[in-house]
């Protein structure tokens, strides 16, 4: 008699290194049925950004590869999640489903009636924690309340310890055997074809385990030295891009965590100061955001300071269409959004500045902004993105006061003085000298005539914004079409 398989359910977590629901599973001795559902019909569930699929596709397309030389086939369905574990379960005789624990809200609400529901047909449900340091309802405050600021987040999460070690792969993995029906990967057409706008990502990512393991040695070896100051600078090589290997769960934060003070270690160094603890310190932040929304799970769609919900947004196409093509005639703003749009990223000090532009200097709904990263980011992350864009516009629980108003012509000049990432994101620009880069406007002689005017004055929208949050909480606004 065949042995009942246990179900092995991927989801965010696209690896077999530290996987600890793959390493329950394989120490049972049973045989496990790998299988990913391609959920489109969750209620409450963001549906994939275009640029998300193009690395889905290619991310399983590793997994399948690196599951296939431990004897094992990926299966693959498609529809509600839920019902699809259950269908594969009954067809199976399943004796388990494991699967390594997601923190969006639509997940956490899914999960938990499916864990439910498979218990009652006697079958077993094991969750794990695969995506995050710690669990977001471990780290406390001194009463027991869940930190609102980063860096009581930072102390409170540094006194549980380490982290958990990360996991090998299992030595044996017995792979299931038997006759399924399935999808094949292209029948989900997750790749844009015509037109294929995704045609020069290839050439700058490579989506699986492998390539998150190389991307994170290329950065210990090569930029962590220089990371705590050369991060905020675009065109120097000096951050990790690991943001989409992390949100596809191709390596973990655990993995991330040990390797990066091993490294210190080895060479000599103090893994919590200087460079190293910086970038440990992002790592959390991105625990932070992912407590953040697992508390609060209106997080995406509502203000966390309500009284934002009031605030007069500007509901004008024609601002918001400028700024996602890049025709905002302000060039560090559209340098930034034409690198999204070709490479499906956006350096971090960049994202910032494009961030503060369109919510405070043009006016327009974060949510808006929220949206098109959303599409358009091969790193998209319900948690990091909604909690980013509640911080830049003033609206979260650790939010930029509301008179940071980043200037993007100063952020320019400091950060891409010699405007070598400006210049490479709009050609436009190529005649136009270093002094006059970033305001080409006052340029003598017109040197970039292909280029557009900026599309608000600076300082105009500077004082419009101000004012606008200013009287924020007696609710007097100041009238948008006057001013711009």
């Amino acid at each position: 008699m065949r042995e009942k398989p246990i179900i092995l359910w991927f989801r965010q977590d696209l690896r077999l290194a530290d996987n600890p629901a793959l390493t329950a599973a394989a120490a049972t001795g049973a045989p496990i049925l790998p299988v990913f559902v391609l959920d489109d019909e969750t209620p409450g569930k963001w549906a994939l950004g275009g640029a998300s699929r193009w690395w889905l596709h290619h991310s399983l397309d590793a997994l399948a590869d690196a599951l296939s030389e431990h004897g094992c086939t990926l299966h693959l369905r498609r529809g509600d999640a839920a019902v699809q574990i259950r269908t594969l379960a009954a067809e199976t005789g399943a004796q388990a489903v494991y699967w390594n624990r997601c923190y969006e809200p639509y997940a956490t609400r899914r999960d938990g009636t499916l864990k439910k529901a498979l218990r009652e047909d006697d079958i077993a449900a094991e969750s794990f924690n695969a995506a995050l340091l710690f669990e977001p309802w471990e780290v406390k405050t001194k009463t027991g309340t869940p930190p609102k600021v980063y860096s009581p987040y930072w102390r409170a999460m540094r006194l549980l310890g380490d982290p958990p070690p990360e996991l090998a792969v299992p030595e044996a993995i017995t792979g299931f055997e038997g006759p399924l029906a399935g999808d094949r990967l292209d029948d989900w057409q997750l790749t844009p074809r015509n037109p294929d706008w995704a045609s020069g990502f290839k050439a700058i990512w490579h989506p699986g385990e492998t390539g998150a393991r190389d991307r994170l040695d290329w950065f210990l070896e090569t930029a962590l030295d220089d990371y705590r100051k050369g991060r905020d600078f675009p065109s120097k090589p000096l951050v990790s891009r690991l943001s989409p290997h992390l949100h596809f769960g191709e390596i973990g934060p655990r993995q991330v965590w040990h390797r990066t003070i091993a490294h210190c270690l080895m060479t000599g160094r103090d893994p919590f100061s200087g460079s190293p603890e910086h970038f440990l310190k992002e790592l959390v932040w991105r625990e932070f955001s992912h407590a953040q929304l697992f508390h609060n799970p209106d997080l995406p769609e509502a203000c966390l300071r309500p009284e934002y919900e009031n605030f007069p947004w500007d509901t004008a196409e024609k601002p918001l269409h400028a700024w996602q093509r890049g025709q905002t005639g302000i060039p560090i703003v559209d340098a930034g959004m034409r690198e999204l749009w070709q490479t499906g990223y956006m350096h971090n000090r960049v994202r910032m500045i494009c961030a503060s532009f369109l919510v405070k200097h043009l006016m327009v709904d974060w949510r808006a902004g929220e949206a098109w990263f959303w599409d358009t980011l091969v790193d998209a992350d319900l948690a990091n993105n909604a909690a980013s864009w509640q911080w830049i516009a003033g609206s979260g629980a650790d939010a930029a006061p509301y008179f940071r108003i980043f200037n993007p012509v100063l952020q320019g000049e400091k950060f891409d003085s010699g405007g070598g990432y400006t210049r490479h994101w709009v050609p436009e620009l190529a005649d136009v000298p270093d002094r006059y880069l970033h305001k080409p406007w006052e340029a003598p002689g017109n040197p970039a005539p292909d280029y557009p005017s900026p599309i608000i004055d600076l300082g105009l929208g500077r004082a419009r914004a101000l004012a606008a949050f200013k009287d924020l909480k007696n609710g007097s606004w100041p009238d948008i079409a006057a001013c711009a």
